[in-house]
């Protein structure tokens, strides 16, 4: 899903909603390998950029409020690695971002449905329709390891306007034109 390669990009599209970012929290699952890649690629893209990092790992739901806890006052806004523990807990994710006021990139869409701020990342429909391709290939008789391993092809830009107008946040037109998905 080029999770970790799409870090620098979330932090590009949060920084022109927060053209003030100076201090980014990263909130990861510990207990997932490609999710604390995903989370060191921040890092590397957030220092390469400027910005000073606030890294919080959970294993549990339980630690995801002394998680938020550990950012306040020392965030501009939150970088959520998104993996199947996150979605599982976005409701309570996004409530507790809300709450903290702190502006939050996904790499989900279903995180900005539940009133996140934005996501960018894989669309899901398609990576599941080109596995079913893939399926179909080898029930007609191809060889798995003859087929070539892909990469996703199409990503979505998703935005909240009404969570965006509740942290005060004025989304630049150019952005919400390029965006797939506009919560009004």
């Amino acid at each position: 899903m080029q999770s970790s390669e799409l870090a620098g990009k979330r932090i590009e599209v949060l920084r022109e909603v927060v053209p003030g970012l100076r201090r980014l929290a990263v909130l990861a699952n510990a207990g997932h390998a490609a999710v604390m890649l995903e989370m060191g690629e921040v890092q590397t893209a957030s220092r390469a950029l400027g910005l000073e990092v606030v890294a919080a790992e959970v294993r549990r739901a339980e630690d995801i409020a002394g998680a938020f806890e550990s950012f306040k006052g020392r965030a501009d806004a939150l970088y959520v690695c998104t993996d199947a523990f996150t979605a599982a807990n976005r409701v309570r994710l996004v409530i507790l971002a809300l709450a903290m006021r702190l502006p939050t990139i996904y790499g989900e869409q279903g995180h900005v449905e539940s009133g996140g701020l934005m996501s960018y990342g894989a669309n899901l429909p398609d990576l599941f329709r080109r596995s079913a391709d893939y399926v179909d290939k080898i029930l007609r008789g191809a060889k798995p390891a003859d087929l070539p391993v892909e990469q996703p092809t199409k990503f979505d830009l998703a935005i909240n306007l009404i969570t965006a107008k509740a942290l005060g946040l004025e989304v630049p037109p150019t952005l919400l034109a390029r965006a797939d998905e506009v919560i009004e």
